[in-house]
């Protein structure tokens, strides 16, 4: 059986960075809570503060294998900071998080996700409908991106950021699902919104019903009301405290 290289930074690297191993260690785990997570594929991102210095997942470790020492700290360019570092990384996600970490260097974290539901509502023509409360949140942000194929092509970055812009959520077309957050918590949270607005949607669909729609000038004026709620202090940093303790009783491991 593949033994995994035994690494433990803790008290070796600065506090900024271990917070933030720890609290993208426990982002990880809760992809497997959530049955986010797609085997060894899929990643978080997250810039170290005060640093240019990105973390992500090692290439070839399940997500309830990750932990805080053992995630990858790189540069912008996919490079491996530490010499000694035994892992590797995966470049085809990293492609899609370099775009992302470049043009959005005031946003900390970047989800990407493969589940069924955000896969499904990517492939549909009209996208991500205005269904459910969960819906206004993402549509108060929401921009997509036309599939390309394997995330590998350098040249798809530019396409990618321009597609991004300022959103916080984005549908990749037949691929999956991205979001950003100025903290972790909040790359979280906005995750969780755009995951449940595409499972009510797919649900409602799979009624035949016809279904009742939000009117537009509710999803214009959600913005700021979505802003307030699944942001910041009264956001995604309220809920994430909660996230993390959920982690340490069942993982109680992946702060190591």
């Amino acid at each position: 059986m593949f033994q995994l290289p035994q690494v433990n930074l803790k008290g070796k690297v600065s506090i900024d960075e271990w917070q933030t191993r720890v609290e993208l260690a426990a982002c990880y785990r809760l992809f497997v809570m959530q049955s986010w997570d797609d085997l060894i594929h899929t990643h978080v991102s997250a810039r170290i503060p005060h640093s240019e210095h990105l973390l992500i997942n090692a290439f070839g470790l399940s997500f309830d294998e990750i932990t805080a020492s053992n995630l990858v700290k790189i540069d912008i360019n996919g490079n491996i900071v530490d010499p000694d570092c035994p892992f590797e990384i995966n470049p085809a996600g990293f492609t899609i998080h370099s775009a992302v970490h470049e043009a959005r260097h005031d946003d900390q974290c970047a989800l990407h996700i493969h589940t069924n539901e955000t896969i499904a509502v990517a492939s549909l023509d009209k996208g991500l409908l205005p269904l459910s409360q969960y819906s206004m949140f993402a549509l108060a942000s929401l921009s997509y991106h036309d599939y390309e194929g394997l995330a590998v092509n350098h040249d798809e970055k530019l396409r990618l950021q321009k597609d991004l812009g300022r959103a916080n959520f984005m549908l990749l077309r037949n691929h999956g699902a991205l979001t950003m957050g100025k903290t972790i918590g909040d790359a979280f949270m906005h995750m969780y919104d755009l995951v449940r607005a595409c499972q009510v949607q797919l649900h409602v669909m799979s009624t035949g019903m016809k279904p009742i729609y939000v009117d537009q000038s509710i999803v214009d004026g959600i913005k700021a009301q979505a802003n307030i709620v699944h942001s910041g202090q009264t956001g995604g940093q309220k809920a994430w405290p909660a996230m993390m303790r959920k982690v340490y009783r069942q993982y109680p491991d992946f702060a190591d």
